[in-house]
Parts: structure tokens; C-alpha cells; sequence
């Protein structure tokens, strides 16, 4: 008993990390309807900034989400407005933008390998490796402390959604982009914020990557693929499908962990993926497609 209960403490602290990571991705794709490969990869550059920001001027990760958090909102919208904003009207948007983001995934990945060579890199913060001992069982400070923010960032991101004029026409576009546009929302200006907002997540939960897991200029493949099984099975364009997604997944691949070893907990999200698109392919929380 005890160590189910340790296992599951374990995978929900891990699950609101995976949650803040899907959620920029699944709302990038609500508003635009893009699936941007590149979310990965932003995650990976803000976690560099996060890592050399501690290591060069001693700044704590969890102060870096104050930089990286504003620079990859700034970053997404120029991008957005750049790469993407001309190309709202294309038939083709969709595959379009699949390539585009592709093709940015790949130039950040060259960018940072030509950089910083392919070494793993991990913020060496004094919190990563201690624990809180309670009785038989142990929570790690720096997966509290990583799961405290996302809760935090989530409550943030609520409020904007809920409670200011923005928020609302960024939540009328996502439930329907055209009755949106008929009374007065301008989409485009919305879709430029939300890039941005969801550029914003992927650099806080960059600045969080970067002590709670091991990095390098690749890795962002094997975390796109994680996030998109996520946000498929929560529901896509689904805030709270990603949350739950990302709790739910991560507890179940942390019993995984403990039965078959870490090698196997990776299949626990693309099993999931192929049970949900046979059973509901709409995911969770999403809505089903309407003729």
C-alpha cells in the first residue's frame, strides 16, 4: 500500500509538469488549429536560457519563468505574425503549417546543436535532489516545487481566460472561429496573442525542464510526441483534457515504471493515444466532428 500511494504521489507531481507543457500546444491549436511541431523545441531553448542563467548569474529556475516566460511570448508572437499570420486564408492551412513548424523545429535543433554540441545539460539546483520524508514515504522537493508552479501558472491562465475581455474572445474563437469573427472578434489580433500565450508556456515549462529533467538539442522529438499523445487524449484545443491527460498518463506510467522498468512508461502515452482514437477519437474532452 505504501508504495502505491508513493508511486502515485510521484506521477502527479510529474503530470501537472506534463500538463503545463501541453497546455500552450492544445491552445495554440484551439485558437489556430495548428499543430505546432516546434512547441518542443521552445521548451528546449528556454530551458538552455533557464540553464545558463543559473549557472552564469546564479538565478534560480523558478525566477528564469519571470525572463523566459515575457521573451518566448514576445518570440511567439513575432513568429506567429512572421511565419504563420499571412497564411490564415490558404486552403492548405493546416499541412501548411505542420511543415512550417517542422521546418522551425529542425532550424532550433541545428541552431542549438551548432551552439552547444549534443551534451546533456541539467540546472544542478540544491532542491532537485532532496526530499521531504514522510513516515515511510518521500516527496521530492524539486517535483512539489515544479507541480506548486504549474498549479500556479494554470490558475493564471484561468483568470485571463475567464476573467478579462482577451480572454473571452480568445475562448469565443475556440469554440467557434467563424461566430467569433461575425460579432466583432478580431481573430487575427486573438490568434497572434494566443501563439504567443502558448509560446510563453512552453518557455516556463522550459525554465522548469531544466532541473527536473536532463536536456539537449534532439530531446524536443521525444517530448513532442509525448505532448501531442497528451493533448490528443485530453481532447485537442481542450485545456482541462490536457490537465487531466497529463495527471492521469503520468500516474499510470509511473506504476508502469515501478512493474516494468523505466524503458516501458513511455508506451503507457501512445497506448493510450491508440485505445482513445479507436474508442473516442475525439479525445476526453473534446467535441465530436459534426457534417
Amino acid at each position: 500500500m505504501i508504495n502505491a500511494i508513493q508511486i502515485t504521489v510521484l506521477g502527479l507531481l510529474l503530470g501537472g509538469v506534463y500538463a503545463l507543457m501541453a497546455s500552450g500546444l492544445t491552445m495554440i491549436y484551439g485558437v489556430m488549429q495548428i499543430i505546432n511541431l516546434a512547441h518542443g523545441a521552445f521548451m528546449i531553448v528556454a530551458a538552455y536560457l533557464a540553464f545558463y542563467l543559473f549557472r552564469d548569474s546564479g538565478i534560480d529556475p523558478f525566477v528564469s519563468i519571470l525572463v523566459t516566460a515575457p521573451a518566448f511570448f514576445v518570440a511567439g508572437v513575432v513568429l506567429y505574425t512572421l511565419l504563420f499570420r499571412r497564411l490564415a486564408d490558404n486552403p492548405r492551412f493546416g499541412e501548411i503549417t505542420v511543415l512550417l513548424s517542422f521546418g522551425l523545429a529542425l532550424t532550433l535543433e541545428g541552431s542549438l546543436g551548432a551552439g552547444f554540441s549534443g551534451i546533456y545539460h541539467r540546472s544542478d539546483v540544491s532542491y532537485s535532489t532532496s526530499t521531504w520524508d514522510i513516515g515511510s514515504l518521500f516527496i521530492p522537493k524539486g517535483q512539489a516545487y515544479g507541480f506548486i508552479a504549474c498549479l500556479a501558472l494554470f490558475a493564471l491562465l484561468w483568470a485571463f481566460l475567464y476573467l478579462t475581455r482577451p480572454g473571452f474572445a480568445i475562448r469565443a474563437t475556440m469554440q467557434n472561429r467563424g461566430a467569433a469573427q461575425v460579432v466583432g472578434v478580431n481573430v487575427a489580433r486573438v490568434s497572434t496573442i494566443a501563439f504567443g500565450i502558448g509560446a510563453a508556456l512552453a518557455g516556463a515549462a522550459g525554465s522548469l525542464m531544466s532541473f527536473l529533467f536532463t536536456f539537449h538539442p534532439a530531446a524536443h522529438w521525444q517530448w513532442i510526441a509525448l505532448l501531442l499523445s497528451l493533448i490528443v487524449v485530453g481532447g485537442l484545443g481542450s485545456l482541462a483534457g490536457a490537465f487531466v491527460a497529463g495527471i492521469a498518463l503520468a500516474v499510470i506510467a509511473a506504476f508502469v515504471t515501478d512493474w516494468l522498468g523505466p524503458t516501458w512508461s513511455y508506451l503507457t502515452f501512445y497506448l493510450a493515444l491508440f485505445v482513445v482514437l479507436l474508442v473516442r477519437p475525439q479525445g476526453l474532452f473534446g467535441k465530436a466532428a459534426t457534417v
